[in-house]
Protein backbone atom coordinates (compact mmCIF):
# COMPACT_ATOMS: atom_id res chain seq x y z
CA UNK A 1 0.00 0.00 0.00
CA UNK A 2 3.14 1.99 0.90
CA UNK A 3 4.48 2.33 -2.56
CA UNK A 4 1.05 3.02 -4.68
CA UNK A 5 1.29 6.53 -1.87
CA UNK A 6 3.19 9.16 -3.51
CA UNK A 7 5.06 11.01 -1.54
CA UNK A 8 4.54 14.59 -2.09
CA UNK A 9 6.63 17.26 -3.38
CA UNK A 10 7.39 19.79 -0.14
CA UNK A 11 6.49 23.74 -1.65
CA UNK A 12 9.35 25.96 -1.64
CA UNK A 13 9.06 29.40 -1.75
CA UNK A 14 10.27 31.03 -4.86
CA UNK A 15 11.93 34.41 -3.42
CA UNK A 16 13.18 35.93 -6.54
CA UNK A 17 9.40 35.59 -7.59
CA UNK A 18 8.18 36.80 -4.86
CA UNK A 19 10.78 39.88 -4.87
CA UNK A 20 9.63 40.77 -8.55
CA UNK A 21 5.92 41.22 -7.57
CA UNK A 22 6.41 42.96 -4.56
CA UNK A 23 8.54 45.42 -6.87
CA UNK A 24 6.03 45.53 -9.27
CA UNK A 25 3.48 46.71 -7.13
CA UNK A 26 5.48 48.87 -5.25
CA UNK A 27 5.59 50.76 -9.04
CA UNK A 28 2.29 50.37 -9.38
CA UNK A 29 1.11 51.84 -6.56
CA UNK A 30 2.96 54.43 -7.12
CA UNK A 31 1.40 55.05 -10.54
CA UNK A 32 -1.92 54.97 -8.55
CA UNK A 33 -1.05 56.94 -5.60
CA UNK A 34 1.13 59.28 -7.41
CA UNK A 35 1.22 61.84 -4.32
CA UNK A 36 1.55 59.48 -1.28
CA UNK A 37 0.24 62.32 0.26
CA UNK A 38 -0.92 61.02 4.29
CA UNK A 39 -5.21 60.36 4.30
CA UNK A 40 -5.03 60.55 0.42
CA UNK A 41 -7.44 58.43 -1.26
CA UNK A 42 -8.24 57.56 -4.77
CA UNK A 43 -11.15 55.73 -6.35
CA UNK A 44 -11.65 53.79 -9.57
CA UNK A 45 -14.11 53.12 -11.55
CA UNK A 46 -13.50 49.50 -13.62
CA UNK A 47 -16.27 49.45 -16.57
CA UNK A 48 -17.19 46.01 -17.74
CA UNK A 49 -18.83 45.12 -20.56
CA UNK A 50 -22.43 46.37 -19.11
CA UNK A 51 -22.96 48.82 -17.26
CA UNK A 52 -24.55 46.18 -14.20
CA UNK A 53 -20.58 44.84 -13.74
CA UNK A 54 -18.99 48.48 -13.20
CA UNK A 55 -16.45 47.62 -10.06
CA UNK A 56 -15.13 50.36 -7.65
CA UNK A 57 -11.70 50.00 -6.26
CA UNK A 58 -10.82 52.59 -3.60
CA UNK A 59 -6.57 52.89 -2.72
CA UNK A 60 -6.27 54.84 0.61
CA UNK A 61 -3.21 55.69 2.38
CA UNK A 62 -3.39 54.86 6.52
CA UNK A 63 -0.15 55.52 7.60
CA UNK A 64 3.06 57.28 6.50
CA UNK A 65 6.17 57.03 8.21
CA UNK A 66 9.79 57.69 6.65
CA UNK A 67 10.70 54.48 5.06
CA UNK A 68 7.25 52.97 5.04
CA UNK A 69 3.81 53.58 4.24
CA UNK A 70 0.10 51.63 4.71
CA UNK A 71 -2.10 51.60 2.06
CA UNK A 72 -5.96 50.02 1.98
CA UNK A 73 -6.95 48.53 -1.04
CA UNK A 74 -10.69 47.62 -1.38
CA UNK A 75 -12.76 46.31 -4.30
CA UNK A 76 -16.45 47.70 -3.64
CA UNK A 77 -18.87 45.38 -4.16
CA UNK A 78 -20.76 45.34 -7.41
CA UNK A 79 -24.40 45.95 -7.66
CA UNK A 80 -24.77 41.93 -8.36
CA UNK A 81 -24.07 41.48 -5.23
CA UNK A 82 -22.52 37.83 -5.71
CA UNK A 83 -18.87 38.59 -4.59
CA UNK A 84 -17.83 39.78 -1.66
CA UNK A 85 -15.95 42.97 -0.38
CA UNK A 86 -12.24 42.56 -0.79
CA UNK A 87 -10.19 44.60 1.40
CA UNK A 88 -6.35 44.31 1.61
CA UNK A 89 -3.63 46.25 3.57
CA UNK A 90 -0.39 46.74 1.72
CA UNK A 91 2.74 47.92 3.38
CA UNK A 92 4.95 50.18 1.12
CA UNK A 93 8.59 49.64 1.87
CA UNK A 94 10.52 52.97 0.38
CA UNK A 95 13.83 52.15 1.12
CA UNK A 96 13.39 48.73 -1.05
CA UNK A 97 10.97 49.76 -3.53
CA UNK A 98 8.50 47.09 -2.40
CA UNK A 99 5.06 46.59 -1.45
CA UNK A 100 3.61 43.28 -0.06
CA UNK A 101 0.15 42.28 1.11
CA UNK A 102 0.17 42.50 5.15
CA UNK A 103 -3.61 41.33 5.55
CA UNK A 104 -6.62 40.33 3.83
CA UNK A 105 -9.46 40.89 5.42
CA UNK A 106 -9.58 40.27 8.71
CA UNK A 107 -6.11 37.26 8.63
CA UNK A 108 -2.76 39.32 9.29
CA UNK A 109 0.29 38.02 9.17
CA UNK A 110 0.13 35.56 6.16
CA UNK A 111 3.17 33.16 6.52
CA UNK A 112 5.40 32.42 3.27
CA UNK A 113 4.53 28.78 3.57
CA UNK A 114 1.82 26.43 5.38
CA UNK A 115 1.34 22.80 5.95
CA UNK A 116 -1.98 21.43 3.86
CA UNK A 117 -4.08 20.79 5.15
CA UNK A 118 -4.30 23.62 7.96
CA UNK A 119 -7.23 24.61 10.50
CA UNK A 120 -7.80 27.82 8.18
CA UNK A 121 -7.36 25.59 5.42
CA UNK A 122 -5.13 28.21 4.01
CA UNK A 123 -3.33 27.35 0.27
CA UNK A 124 0.86 26.29 0.73
CA UNK A 125 1.38 29.59 -0.93
CA UNK A 126 -1.08 32.00 0.23
CA UNK A 127 1.27 34.89 0.82
CA UNK A 128 2.65 34.55 -2.95
CA UNK A 129 -1.16 34.47 -4.17
CA UNK A 130 -2.40 37.83 -1.92
CA UNK A 131 0.60 39.48 -3.81
CA UNK A 132 -0.45 38.21 -7.00
CA UNK A 133 -3.68 38.79 -6.59
CA UNK A 134 -2.92 42.49 -5.68
CA UNK A 135 -0.95 42.74 -8.86
CA UNK A 136 -3.93 41.81 -11.09
CA UNK A 137 -5.72 44.04 -9.59
CA UNK A 138 -3.46 46.63 -9.65
CA UNK A 139 -2.10 46.52 -13.18
CA UNK A 140 -5.59 46.33 -14.15
CA UNK A 141 -6.35 49.52 -12.76
CA UNK A 142 -3.63 51.05 -14.88
CA UNK A 143 -4.91 49.59 -18.00
CA UNK A 144 -8.46 50.05 -17.83
CA UNK A 145 -9.54 52.18 -14.76
CA UNK A 146 -10.52 55.78 -14.76
CA UNK A 147 -9.98 58.20 -11.59
CA UNK A 148 -13.52 58.22 -10.51
CA UNK A 149 -13.33 62.40 -10.29
CA UNK A 150 -16.23 63.00 -7.48
CA UNK A 151 -13.98 61.09 -4.87
CA UNK A 152 -10.51 62.12 -5.08
CA UNK A 153 -9.16 63.95 -1.93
Amino acid sequence: MNSVLKERRQYVVDLRAQQAECDANYHRLLKLLPTMEPKESRDYVLDGRHHHNREQVSLKVLEQAPYTSTIEFKQSEPSHGWSPNCVLRVRMYHDAKMAEVVSWDEHWNTRARYHYPNKNMYHVDEKAQLNKFLGEWLAHCLSCGRVDTQNVS
